[in-house]
Formats: structure tokens, C-alpha cells, sequence
């Protein structure tokens, strides 16, 4: 005769329901998180709204010609962002060609070379670069960065000007009296850009270190065992795993180079046209176009400002979600041991 087990007792081997409810201290972190989540995407949402709908008079009244027209003219009724446009990528371009290779380089010394006493000190040292004000940056660039730049933009005028980004119009940079030309080639979208660099570094160098500390040991450790060298493992390893922290890192700092304003407004000399020619004085931004002209800006320039606002919140929004996607699409982290 079998006997049945009584329930509660060590006999019931009956499996238990399993609850994925969540409970105690658990349940408050998660609803925590999830409040903080959507307050966050409230006021992302509520400063997209707000922008847009200040920005609806100057499309309504301007139409896509404020998408074309260069000038910037309230006084004459005429407005437009295509040259600050243009500048926004150019000094963002600028930016990123100096701070990519740097970023890289750094977070690749960090991870794979850097002696172990030496790696939380050179992390603090790249973070701490973050921590510093933008306005203290553009005074850098400004006493410091802009003479060197300004005679490196003539020697690449000199050497390169045949390259149409390269060449400052009327311009001599073979002149005998270099004081007279150098004068020329600053404030340019090129000094600015070197600020800017700066800026946007950190944030880069310190999502790719992340994702190459992330990189599985077993797969560095094989490559190193097939007889490959050090760079060659990283080259075959590290990186590859990389790639998508390489680029979502780049496209993080892309998004922060777009909107950077006291840095640019300090150096950069500000002009309204159309010109890809970086090394040439004068250019402008969006954020640097609306801190300038904010605080005297009647109802009708200032709906304009928040129009110009309204499309660099789009462009920045959209480079951030895809760096976002990208990151959350790679490689990076799976597999990795606990």
C-alpha cells in the first residue's frame, strides 16, 4: 500500500508555483525605476512639445525658405538657418576627426596596456576631464589652442589648400609678415572645433572602455595562445567585439558636439554664410546663433530661436537614439564571464 505525502510536510515533492511577481525590497526598486524612466521621458517629451509648438509661427510664416535662407535679418524680416546649419557640422566634424582617434586610443591604452597600479588614475584623469565647465574650455581654446591653430590652419592652407575645405579666400599664407595674415585664419570653425574636441572626448573614451573591459578573457586569452601578439589579439579580438561600443561612443559625442554653445560662442567669430571652409575666421552655430541673440530677441526673432532650437533638439534627439540602438544591438557584453 502506498502512502500518499501530506502536504507541508518534507515528503510533499509536489513542484511549487513559481511567482514572477515582485516583492519587498525588489518591488520598490523596480517601480523606482520605472517612475524615474517616465518623468524622464515626460520632460523630454514636454521640451520637444514646447519647442515645436513656439517654433509653429515661424514655419507658418517663413515655410521652408527658413531652411534655405543664410541670413539672419529680423530687422528686415528675413531668417534662416542654413548657415548655421552648416556650421553646426562643420565645427561637430571638426570635433570628431580629433576626438575619435584620441577616444580610441586612450581606451584601448587604458584596457589592454595600461599597468594595473596606473588604470583608476588615468580613468579619474579622463573622467574628471568631463567635469570641467564648458566656458572654462573655451577660454582654454581661446588664450592657448587658437594661436597654435591659427598658425597650424595656415601651414594647412599653404600645404593642402587645394582641397577645397582647406582654402581661406583671400588669403596669402606664403606672406612675408605672418602677423598680418595669421589674423585670418582665427576664429575659424577649426579652432572651435578643437574645443569642442575636448569636450566630447570623455564621453566617448568612456563608453569604448567600458565596452572593451567587457571583452570575454577565453577569447583573448585563445588568441594569445595561438601565438598571436598583443596588438593582434586586439586587433582580432578587442575591436571587433568593440565595434558597437567604437560607434555608439562616437555618435554619443557627436550628439554633444552639435549642441556645444559657450565654447563655440567664445571663439568662433560669428557670420552668416554658406561655407564648408573650416580654417577661414567666421561661422556660426544653432546653440551659439540662440545664446547670442536670445537676450535682445523680440517675439518674432525669438520664436525663430526656438524654431533653430527645435530642429537641433530633432537632430540630437536622433543621433542619441541611434547611438542608443547601436549599442543596444551589439556584441558588446554577451558572453562575458560572471
Amino acid at each position: 500500500m502506498t502512502t500518499l505525502p501530506v502536504p507541508g510536510t518534507s515528503t510533499d515533492v509536489r513542484p511549487r508555483k513559481i511567482s514572477r511577481k515582485s516583492t519587498g525590497a525588489d518591488a520598490v526598486f523596480i517601480h523606482t525605476i520605472r517612475t524615474v524612466g517616465t518623468v524622464v521621458l515626460v520632460i523630454t517629451g514636454g521640451v520637444g512639445l514646447f519647442l515645436g509648438w513656439q517654433a509653429y509661427p515661424t514655419a507658418q510664416n517663413y515655410g521652408l525658405g527658413f531652411f534655405t535662407e543664410s541670413r539672419w535679418l529680423p530687422e528686415a524680416d528675413v531668417v534662416g538657418i542654413a548657415s548655421v546649419l552648416t556650421g553646426t557640422f562643420c565645427v561637430a566634424t571638426v570635433a570628431m576627426v580629433i576626438a575619435f582617434p584620441l577616444a580610441l586610443l586612450t581606451a584601448l591604452y587604458i584596457s589592454e596596456y595600461a599597468p594595473a597600479f596606473l588604470k583608476n588614475t588615468l580613468v579619474s584623469l579622463v573622467d574628471l576631464m568631463a567635469a570641467v565647465p564648458s566656458i572654462i574650455w573655451g577660454l582654454w581654446g581661446f588664450f592657448l589652442i587658437m594661436p597654435h591653430a591659427a598658425e597650424l590652419a595656415m601651414w594647412l592652407d599653404r600645404n593642402l589648400g587645394w582641397l577645397p575645405f582647406f582654402d581661406v579666400h583671400d588669403a596669402d599664407p606664403n606672406a612675408a609678415v605672418v602677423d598680418t595674415v595669421i589674423s585670418q585664419y582665427s576664429f575659424s570653425m577649426f579652432c572651435a572645433g578643437i574645443a569642442v574636441a575636448m569636450m566630447v572626448l570623455p564621453m566617448s573614451c568612456a563608453v569604448m572602455r567600458q565596452v572593451f573591459s567587457q571583452t570575454p578573457e577565453g577569447e583573448k586569452e585563445a588568441a594569445l595562445a595561438l601565438g598571436a601578439t598583443k596588438w593582434g589579439m586586439v586587433r582580432t579580438v578587442v575591436l571587433p567585439f568593440g565595434r558597437g561600443g567604437i560607434i555608439g561612443g562616437t555618435m554619443l559625442g557627436l550628439g554633444r558636439a552639435l549642441g556645444e554653445t559657450i565654447a563655440v560662442l567664445l571663439i568662433l567669430s560669428p557670420s552668416f554664410e554658406v561655407k564648408g571652409r573650416i580654417l577661414e575666421i567666421g561661422g556660426n552655430t544653432v546653440s551659439a546663433l540662440i545664446a547670442g541673440r536670445f537676450g535682445d530677441a523680440d517675439d518674432t526673432q525669438l520664436s525663430a530661436l526656438l524654431a533653430a532650437g527645435f530642429v537641433l533638439f530633432l537632430v540630437t534627439l536622433a543621433v542619441n537614439t541611434l547611438a542608443a540602438v547601436i549599442v543596444n544591438r551589439s556584441r558588446s557584453g554577451a558572453g562575458t564571464d560572471a
